[in-house]
């Protein structure tokens, strides 16, 4: 029997893996700091979903706009209506942006004591 052990080798036991793993930003507690606006980008949440990459938006500032999100982030960003994200506007038409960042829960309730999403009402 010892034989047959020494045939295939040592053979180590394996443990939990989830005590190895670490915790991704999105699971750690404590302080973050949220992503501001700069220039030429707002603050918005997502109204409905119309497909491939295309959304609706209400932003911070009243008016709805299409948005999409560009290929460089559609296998990072995971959108659902009601998440909070930042919007890069387009030069040459304001009414269309680019979805450019997803705020995870933490964030948004910075934001919020900050008082930059009061224009933005959930009532949907």
């Amino acid at each position: 029997m010892e034989d047959e052990e020494n045939e295939f080798g040592d053979f180590e036991e394996i443990l939990d893996e989830s005590e190895n793993q670490e915790e991704t930003p999105q699971e750690q507690e404590g302080f973050v700091r949220a992503r501001w606006p700069k220039k030429e980008e707002i603050i918005g949440i997502i109204v409905q979903r119309y497909g491939g990459n295309r959304m609706e938006v209400l932003a911070t500032d009243g008016k709805t706009r299409n948005c999409r999100v560009p290929g460089k982030y559609k296998r990072q960003l995971w959108l659902r209506p009601k998440d909070i994200i930042l919007i890069k506007l387009w030069e040459f038409d304001k009414k269309k942006g680019d979805i450019i960042y997803k705020y995870r829960p933490n964030e948004v309730t910075q934001l919020r004591k900050k008082g930059l999403l009061d224009s933005l009402t959930t009532g949907f």
